[in-house]
């Protein structure tokens, strides 16, 4: 039920070539075929539909859309009503589509990149990352390893990772043997790492302390953590960044800040590098982020840009809210260096949060850009996973540009939705249990907010902290 013809993968990729990129069979033929999708015999599925309960959630979100219509389809015209704490159903039934996408080992595999055109699910051995990737969606849609009504599948699927990371040794920055993966090659092959990182640092909470499994995940972020501190350059990078370097910059940087929102210690110094370099590649005198590092897709860069950010405006806004209400400032003063200063702030704390309350207006403003969307011109795990980054900033950042946004990408991307409940790329990252756990992420921040909201107490200065 769940295979594609892979034949419609590559007529995309001889698209591109049509079109005058060729990216995607250019790589194909450049590199041979074996390595990782010979490395291991990728297990079945998981959640075949012959063992899913009459009447329950699961069967009533894999039936067919009304009147069976592709979503994708040019002609149609999606605008989805969102409401507060609800899944909408298109979001239910591709839930659904992961549960069954589900390996017997409870890992989940994108694939290699060296065959693109593989979308079946079980055709493919399970990896880390996409495996974290899949585990964070579950999480943020409300299946833990002990609550939701998917928890059994949550739990197998953390055990196989952490088994993973256990079985691996400690020296070097990766925790798979699996090589040339389609994240790896497309966002670095340390992404097994930095996904596992930031899966790891969410569920670590919602685990019960009596729980085996919270020993077991709190020593694998450790080691995770690690291993990304330890592989750290000098500007703030990491190395060997596959196609997009500054994707792989950000998925790690992102990883640390959520581990230490989440309490665990982390090298001030290495997330400070991290974040700097995020947030160099853009300049809010032009608008523009630098794509020099994002495979020339201005998308990957500010929206890695704009998830560095985030915590430090939403930082400088609650400080001027507080001053507001407690009179130090006017009540119609701006987020600006002389209005933080005037609330309290030092001038070196104000000139850092004044620059990223600007940065943050301007990155918002440029999310109205049609080209800048597009990304590499056609959707890949790239562009989702840029989505996600940006619906995670605006929720970091609250107000009127998030609310906007969500119904923005609600409506955008539930129109390319395939018919079976998945999300898969027409070019670089195809895999469609990747591109599916990325849009479920991004369509369903909101959930995260307390936690995401939790980063921008760390850049608020001691003085302008709320008196306990």
């Amino acid at each position: 039920m769940l295979r594609q013809n892979g034949w419609m993968a590559l007529v995309a990729a001889l698209a591109l070539v049509v079109g005058g990129t060729g990216h995607a069979i250019q790589k194909l033929q450049a590199e041979p075929r074996g390595g990782q999708a010979e490395a291991e015999k990728p297990a079945g599925p998981a959640f075949p539909r012959d063992r899913i309960p009459p009447g329950s959630a699961l069967q009533r979100a894999g039936q067919q859309l009304p009147g069976d219509q592709t979503p994708g389809a040019a002609d149609v015209t999606v605008s989805i009503r969102l409401q507060p704490g609800v899944t909408p159903e298109f979001l239910q039934k591709a839930i659904v589509w992961l549960l069954e996408a589900q390996q017997r080992d409870g890992g989940w595999g994108a694939g290699s990149h060296n065959r693109q055109d593989v979308l079946d699910p079980h055709a493919v051995p399970a990896d880390p990352a996409t495996t974290s990737f899949v585990l964070m969606a579950l999480v943020r849609a409300g299946h833990t390893p002990v609550e939701g009504e998917y928890k059994a599948a949550v739990r197998r699927g953390t055990e196989f990772l952490v088994k993973r990371i256990e079985d691996y040794p400690s020296s070097g920055p990766k925790i798979t043997d699996l090589t040339s993966t389609q994240p790896q090659t497309k966002l670095g092959p340390l992404v097994d790492t930095s996904m596992a990182a930031q899966y790891l640092a969410k569920v670590l909470a919602k685990l019960p302390a009596d729980d085996p499994l919270h020993k077991r995940v709190d020593q694998a972020l450790e080691k995770c953590l690690a291993k990304l501190q330890a592989s750290q350059k000098p500007d703030g990078s990491w190395a060997e960044g596959g196609w997009a370097p500054v994707l792989q910059s950000a998925n790690a940087c992102n990883a640390i800040e959520l581990a230490k929102a989440v309490g665990k210690k982390v090298d001030q110094s290495v997330l400070n590098r991290a974040r700097d370099y995020q947030k160099g590649n853009f300049d809010a005198k032009t608008g523009r982020a630098d794509a020099g590092k994002a495979a020339g897709v201005e998308l990957y860069a500010l929206s890695g840009a704009q998830r560095a950010n985030a915590g430090e405006a939403r930082a400088a806004q609650e400080i001027l809210d507080q001053a507001r209400q407690e009179g130090r400032v006017g009540a119609d003063a701006p987020v600006s260096r002389s209005s933080l200063i005037q609330a309290g702030v030092n001038e070196k704390d104000a000139d850092r949060l004044a620059k990223a309350a600007t940065d943050s207006r301007e990155q918002a403003r440029r999310l109205g850009d049609e080209q800048l969307l597009q990304g590499f011109g056609n959707n890949g795990g790239e562009e989702f996973y840029s989505y996600l980054m940006t619906s995670e900033s605006l929720v970091i950042l609250g107000g009127d540009d998030w609310h906007g946004w969500n119904q923005k990408i609600h409506d955008r991307l539930a129109k390319v939705q395939n018919k079976d409940g998945s999300w898969a790329g027409h070019h670089c990252i195809t895999s469609p249990t990747f591109c599916t756990a990325a849009v479920v992420a991004c369509l369903m921040t909101d959930r995260d907010a307390e936690l995401l909201r939790k980063i921008a107490q760390e850049h608020k200065p001691p003085a302008a902290k709320p008196a306990r």
